[in-house]
């Protein structure tokens, strides 16, 4: 049933092809019709009189009107459903019209064969051109011709001209042909022409879909380049109404002030390469310029050309991706630039370093990567807040900038730790006037929300490609150069040596044995005497641990003790020496005091109160003999459980000591909060107030006051010297430490020393 009714279709619409081709010939053959009956009456008005001539070409005129008119009807019939009534009326029209012709001929057939030849030939002729302006409907061409041939051959054959009947059927029959191949003609080209409107028309409805439903627009441009049929999203895109962007040239539409200046963006520059050469482009990125803002498009286009094969423009698709390559860029910048500083990030850094050493290979020259590290800005972080921090950042960055050259660049690697990139070194003293010019900006002071804070830099370089042809090695072996910078105290800058590698594999190495030190009972205690400023008597005995390791023989302190804090080694181990010092101190007269060091790793152990506890109820000694020693760097971790493991040892009965103090950013602060007993004054402004310095002399005075006023006592450290000593007096300090009253000396020379003192006294 689906198929029949779509056969049914296809017939009607057929119908509708051939009767509204009808209606478009139709004057043509109402005046060839009228015309053809002239020559007709030439020889048949002496056979049947004026009247009966005029009367018949009356008839003829009637009916070729009446065609006329009937036809003109069918000028929709493309657009609807023809009726059966209509078809057969028609065909009853042109069957009337074609007997009308048949009477003459029957009724007078001498005329057909009484020589009128030239005549009869015109009459043909007009006859026949009639039929062929019918044969749009096949139908009807041949019911006219088979009457028109049927009474013409019947009249020549009653005329008794048998050559005549011969040739009367012969051009029937050839009209007849001629009339069918014509229609078939027509029908197949109308039938095409009907199919390429309707894709035509599908087209332009998905066009007009994608425009409507889709932010891409369709554009096209003449062979001259001239942009031509805008639609309205091209125009909106345009910033134009459709009809001013018409016939303008594109590249000037859309290259803004520099179609006047020719300062032209490169990819306008090769839009209008490639369609000057006439290729395919797709997905091109073009920077245009609409009203003064700059925008993004993407454009793809395709040459078109016309049915002769010549170049006819270019047409495609265009869209704005503006937004889109603003949030690429975006993410392009959160991946290579550091957010806080706005310098460029460790990626950036190494690919900024790739090229630099690339280039070094290349052109024989040399290139330079510099590593820094803030000294002390953990502390200014942790004791100030992150936000504090982070402005502090934010001025280093700064501060850098400013140094860098032509060919330098500078970026942070995360934390506090920050680099540059030197791509053209040609100086051997560039490097190091670099680094000294970084550690100098850096270490002046800053400003941060009224807080007056001071940070120093270590550096650490190396120089490609002499130390290293690789991105990876040379930023390792710059790290090996800050290490070695930091370890000597910071605030300097040290050039890779090929050493170093075995410093650090030295590292490595105690690290590995300091870890078996205790099990191996190689570590021991010494003990340095603290007196009395006054009458020098003891007072008590600063535990000092040193390590005699069976593979390195005698290793510093300033080795194995960062280690041993990098690792968290020193809980165990200070446990170990915390445990030692009771137990020798246990064994002195009962007024000396044992002082030992508590790191910061010891301090957040959640067990380091009762394993002081441990260590006092072992040895028996008694809690007040004991003074734990700590640094500002307890507070800097985790202040809050630094204090509460604070407030536990002294509610024992412990004594606390502030080392190093003064070398810090908020001693007071930790004065205010905590109660110590005794504040050691760091032995640089000794030797500072041992030659006169106004500013170590005017700190320690206000040291000394201050412990007055608290109740706690001083110890001044490093004295070597009368002179030092005697300066020490003058300023009021209440103790006193240094080689001058004792080195660090073991467990039974400190024994010897309180028994000679103590016979001393008797004496």
């Amino acid at each position: 049933m689906q198929r029949m009714g779509i056969a049914g279709a296809k017939t009607q619409k057929l119908l509708g092809l051939q009767y509204a081709a009808l209606a478009r010939t139709a004057f043509l053959r109402f005046a060839v019709f009228v015309v053809a009956a002239i020559p007709a009456i030439t020889f048949w008005v002496e056979s049947s009189g004026f009247w009966l001539a005029g009367g018949w070409f009356l008839l003829v005129v009637l009916i070729a009107a009446a065609l006329l008119r009937m036809e003109r009807g069918f000028i929709d019939a493309e657009r609807r459903q023809m009726a059966s009534e209509e078809q057969r009326t028609h065909l009853a029209a042109v069957g009337l019209a074609g007997l009308l012709w048949a009477g003459p001929m029957l009724a007078f057939p001498d005329a057909m064969a009484s020589g009128n030849a030239p005549q009869y030939a015109v009459m043909a002729l007009l006859i026949c051109v009639f039929v062929l302006a019918l044969s749009a409907v096949p139908a009807a061409a041949m019911t006219f011709i088979a009457i028109f041939a049927f009474a013409g051959a019947t009249s020549m054959i009653l005329a008794g001209d048998f050559a005549g009947t011969v040739a009367q059927l012969t051009f029937g029959m050839v009209v007849a042909a001629g009339a069918m191949a014509l229609s078939r003609l027509y029908l197949r080209l109308r039938l095409t022409e009907a199919n390429l409107a309707e894709k035509q028309e599908t087209v332009s409805l998905l066009l007009h879909e994608f425009e409507e439903n889709s932010a891409d627009w369709l554009w096209q441009v003449d062979a001259a380049r001239r942009v031509r049929g805008v639609s309205p999203r091209f125009a909106h895109a345009l910033c134009m109404e459709p009809r001013e962007a018409d016939g303008q040239p594109l590249l000037r539409l859309i290259a803004g002030e520099g179609w006047d200046t020719g300062a032209l963006p490169s990819s306008l520059r090769d839009l209008a390469e490639r369609l000057k050469r006439r290729e395919s482009f797709s997905n091109m990125m073009v920077r245009v310029s609409m009203n003064g803002r700059t925008r993004w498009w993407e454009l793809s286009g395709t040459p078109k050309h016309d049915e002769h094969g010549q170049f006819a423009g270019f047409r495609g698709v265009g869209s704005d991706v503006t937004e889109q390559r603003e949030s690429a860029e975006k993410i392009a910048q959160l991946a290579r630039y550091d957010q806080l500083t706005g310098l460029p990030n460790r990626m950036m850094l190494t690919e900024a370093l790739g090229t630099a050493l690339q280039r070094a290979e290349q052109w024989r020259t040399r290139c330079a990567f510099l590593m820094i590290d803030l000294d002390r800005f953990k502390a200014v972080n942790d004791t100030l807040g992150h936000q504090i921090g982070d402005k502090l950042l934010a001025q280093v960055s700064r501060r850098l900038r400013v140094l860098m050259g032509q060919h330098d660049t500078c970026g942070r690697l995360g934390g506090d730790e920050f680099a540059v990139v030197m791509a053209d070194v040609n100086d051997r003293e560039a490097v190091d006037r670099m680094a000294h010019a970084i550690i100098d900006v850096l270490s002046k002071p800053y400003d941060v929300d009224h807080h007056t804070l001071f940070v120093g830099a270590s550096v650490g370089s190396a120089v490609g490609p002499r130390d290293a042809r690789t991105v990876e090695t040379l930023m390792r072996n710059a790290d090996l150069a800050l290490y070695r910078s930091k370890d000597e105290g910071g605030g300097s800058h040290f050039a890779y040596e090929p050493q170093m590698h075995a410093h650090a594999e030295e590292r490595r190495k105690l690290e590995f044995a300091l870890r078996h030190a205790l099990e191996r009972d190689e570590l021991e205690l010494n003990f340095q005497p603290v007196v009395d400023a006054v009458t020098e008597e003891i007072l008590s005995f600063e535990a000092l641990m040193r390590w005699n390791s069976v593979e390195f023989g005698r290793v510093s302190p300033a080795k194995f003790i960062p280690i041993a804090e990098d690792t968290r080694l020193i809980v165990p181990i200070g446990e170990w020496a915390l445990r030692r010092a009771c137990d020798e101190a246990a064994h002195w007269p009962g007024h000396v005091k044992v002082a030992v060091n508590v790191s910061a790793e010891q301090m957040l152990d959640a067990n380091f109160a009762s394993t002081v506890v441990s260590a006092l109820a072992a040895s028996g000694l008694a809690p007040e003999r004991l003074e734990l020693e700590v640094t500002e760097s307890i507070f800097l971790r985790d202040g809050g459980a630094a204090q509460s493991t604070l407030n536990q040892i002294q509610s024992l009965g412990c004594k606390l000591a502030l080392d190093d103090f003064g070398t810090g950013y908020s001693s007071l602060g930790y004065l205010r909060n905590n109660r110590f007993n005794t504040i050691k004054i760091d032995r640089s402004f000794v030797t500072g107030a041992a030659k006169d310095s106004p500013e170590s002399l005017a700190i320690i005075r206000a040291v000394v006051a201050m412990c007055d006023a608290l109740g706690m006592e001083t110890t001044a450290e490093g004295v070597e010297s009368e002179r030092e000593l005697e300066r020490i007096r003058q300023l009021g300090c209440s103790k006193i430490q240094g080689f001058l009253f004792g080195r660090p000396m073991g467990a039974l020379e400190a024994n010897a020393l309180l028994d000679q003192r103590a016979e001393r006294r008797i004496a």
